[in-house]
């Protein structure tokens, strides 16, 4: 095994006596580093200061880690174009966030017979997007509900065509 000592020296490659040994001798333990280098890393270092500073790297780095947030759109079969050029809107600011966003379609009584039009109204949601989304989770029925989770691909400008479309038809 290769063995650093505890300024951060390498002692070269040693047998596991020899290492063991040498760290007896400092008064110090052994500690493997990598065990999946070839061959072994090991350290001569003080098992209680080596965990400490482990453990602080770790909050440290948990500390500065960015957690992905889940937001979620909630909305009917029935929904109005507008209103769903709205809602895209605001899962686009999500997205920009830096969250995931579920979108949840809710169907409620008779809609239950007409499970295609969520399908439809999802499948629009995501071409409307287009590049700039990816979908984590492909549209799937869980019961009453139609859900997808889809986050930003890094890409610039969602395009919005219904709100677009929308705006062209007050015009004229």
């Amino acid at each position: 095994m290769r063995v650093i000592d505890e300024d951060g020296k390498q002692l070269g490659i040693l047998s596991k006596q020899e290492a063991l040994a040498l760290a007896q001798e400092r008064e110090l333990d052994l500690v493997e580093i990598s065990p999946n280098a070839d061959p072994p890393v090991c350290k001569i270092v003080d098992w209680g200061k080596f965990n400490y500073q482990r453990t602080k790297q770790q909050q440290k780095s948990r500390k500065t880690a960015k957690t992905m947030e889940m937001k979620q759109i909630r909305m009917g079969l029935k929904i109005s174009p507008h209103d769903l050029g709205i809602k895209m809107n605001r899962a686009a600011k999500f997205m920009d966030g830096g969250h995931k966003v579920k979108v949840t379609l809710m169907y409620r009584g008779r809609e239950q017979a007409h499970r295609e039009i969520g399908f439809q109204i999802a499948e629009r949601i995501l071409e409307d997007f287009g590049d700039t989304i990816i979908v984590d989770q492909q549209p799937q029925l869980a019961g009453k509900q139609l859900n997808f989770v889809i986050r930003t691909s890094g890409k610039k400008t969602v395009k919005n065509t219904q709100v677009e479309q929308e705006e062209g038809e007050h015009d004229a």
